[in-house]
């Protein structure tokens, strides 16, 4: 776009964050009416480690992951997520089987990241309800931020910290108040536009769910 004798590109949609992509979003796209992200404004700005420039790669990909994670969470057809390539997107956790956009919009982002394990049973959980049980667990919101990127596109990998106060009730098990992290590595792939196009995750999910259990497996 021109202005003047100069060129001003405007930001992609994608790179704005989440404020903007809800902006642009029809109300008819979401699961369960706009979400609320007033904790991670409020809240997440106090608890995070890393601060980094609003121009900074770590910024860049803290933005599209964060507008990742709305898209699969609340906006129900994979058609409408700006933040990937939809139909050649896929993601896998440790190097297991690959997941596709629509599979995720099927069976939910917590089944697909975390799967099954002594402490949570993926395949007895629905979209809704995985949900729930972690919003249950976190009333006081469940943070994300990036850490440290350590390559640059077309493949970008970069280190996360994930983290909550345990509130809520877990499967059964008491919350005891105390902040749960887990940390982790992903290796992205994106387009020429920063669209995602492959996304592998390598994180422990057992050491995370086994702090909400205090090491008891969680009951068939």
């Amino acid at each position: 776009m021109k202005g003047g004798n100069r060129i001003v590109t405007e930001t992609p949609l994608w790179l704005q964050g989440r404020t903007a992509v809800v902006e642009a979003t029809e109300p008819a796209h979401w699961r369960d009416g706009v979400p609320d992200y007033h904790l991670s404004h409020t809240v997440m700005p106090g608890q995070r480690t890393h601060q980094f420039a609003p121009d900074s790669l770590e910024a860049v990909v803290e933005k599209i992951v964060q507008v990742f994670e709305m898209e699969v969470s609340h906006k129900k057809d994979p058609q409408t997520w700006v933040s990937m390539v939809t139909e050649h997107f896929r993601t896998n956790v440790n190097g297991g089987p690959w997941a596709s956009a629509q599979d995720i919009a099927d069976t939910g982002s917590y089944n697909i990241l975390i799967g099954n394990s002594a402490f949570y049973r993926s395949g007895k959980e629905s979209f809704e309800s995985s949900h729930h049980i972690f919003h249950k667990a976190f009333p006081g919101g469940f943070y994300w931020e990036v850490l440290e990127v350590l390559s640059p596109p077309p493949v970008v990998t970069f280190k996360w910290r994930h983290w909550g106060a345990f509130e809520g009730e877990y499967h059964g098990f008491q919350p005891d108040g105390s902040t749960i992290e887990m940390f982790g590595v992903s290796i992205a792939k994106v387009d020429d536009d920063l669209k995602l196009l492959q996304v592998e995750h390598f994180y422990d999910p057992n050491e995370f769910l086994g702090k909400l259990t205090g090491g008891c497996p969680v009951a068939h």
